[in-house]
């Protein structure tokens, strides 16, 4: 493909296609499945639970072990949630369906299905830098892999989890010798866990958090990750949160829940921080770049260790990472979908 062409738009004309995109989401014909759908189906196998991959109302539901009680814990209550270890296999129709871990929070799986000696991988969404809360990556290899490309840019490109959280520790004790409270938006599932689990190296001091973050940080502590101790946000004059850490989803900022804190200093953890212009639109204090999502490099990493003939390219930007693997002479399309950049 020509520097500046439009890239390979997926689509499932063909028969041989373990997976196809429909209304609904992706679909696996071959065993009457879907993943991740977007839409109430039958029967659903769950990469994680961030609310773009995990739709309510559908008849059964399949995830990981390690993450089925994030899962129930966020679909209405009777919902069937049956749960795999990874690497166990279970037949569905003609196919056998396994899950690998993805590296991208609790309990995030990789879909591997096979039919008929042809293997496919879904990766859901992924990551490949430690994190002390989930399982790492596992590669996986297969003839065709569905990617996210969540950052697919050049640009994304990853500092050390350490040293971001030796950041955020002296953003935080900066703000303190001013006797000032530091207000953290981190999503609620994920990377609010990351964070009070990568802080214990720094510290051991409590910090306040969220209620959408109390809940879920329960479960984590259930699955056995060591996080920092937590305390709930309540009704308190700003000083009593004078020089304390408050972690909270982003969909907090700039509500009543806010003027508890007083004049705080605001922080956000996304991997949109790499970029300046982010960081100003958005209009945080401080911006700490900390992903979820695999970066430029461990994208093209991870698609040279599937050892895929084909890469289809889901959310984000797959017209770019699409482009730039056809002129390395890659077999790469976009396959649109319903997901989000984050959650």
């Amino acid at each position: 493909m020509a520097a500046g062409s439009v890239p390979q738009i997926y689509t499932h004309s063909s028969a041989a296609d373990l997976i196809v995109t429909t209304a609904d989401g992706l679909y696996c014909p071959a065993g009457a499945f879907h993943i991740d759908p977007w839409r109430p189906v039958q029967r659903a196998v769950i990469t994680h639970a961030h609310g773009d991959h995990l739709y309510p109302g559908c008849g059964e539901y399949l995830t990981s072990a390690a993450g089925a009680a994030l899962a129930a814990r966020r679909l209405p209550p009777d919902t069937i949630v049956n749960a795999l270890a990874y690497g166990e296999v279970r037949d569905f129709g003609a196919t056998q369906v396994s899950l690998h871990p993805a590296g991208h929070v609790l309990g995030s799986s990789q879909v591997r299905i096979e039919h008929q000696g042809a293997v496919w991988v879904v990766s859901g969404d992924y990551k490949r830098d430690p994190d002390p809360t989930c399982a790492p990556f596992e590669p996986v290899a297969c003839d065709v892999f569905i990617s996210e490309a969540t950052f697919a840019l050049p640009a994304y490109r990853w500092p050390s989890s350490a040293a971001v959280a030796a950041e955020i520790h002296e953003w935080w004790r900066g703000n303190r010798a001013r006797g000032t409270a530091s207000v953290l938006f981190a999503y609620a599932l994920g990377k609010a866990q990351r964070v009070l689990a990568e802080l214990t190296s720094l510290t051991e001091e409590a910090v306040y958090v969220h209620g959408a973050v109390a809940s879920l940080t329960d479960i984590y502590r259930k699955e056995g990750v060591t996080m920092l101790p937590t305390l709930p946000v309540a009704e308190a004059p700003a000083a009593h949160y004078s020089g304390a850490l408050i972690i909270a989803p982003p969909s907090a900022a700039g509500s009543t829940w806010m003027r508890r804190f007083g004049d705080c200093s605001t922080g956000f953890c996304s991997g949109w921080m790499r970029v300046r212009g982010d960081r100003r639109r958005r209009g945080y204090d401080r911006g700490f770049v900390l992903s979820d999502h695999a970066d430029w490099p461990s994208l093209l990493r991870t698609i040279r260790d599937s050892g895929a003939r084909r890469i289809l390219l889901t959310h984000g930007h797959g017209d770019t990472l699409s482009r730039y693997l056809c002129e390395q002479g890659a077999d790469a399309a976009v396959m649109h979908t319903e997901y989000g950049a984050e959650e």
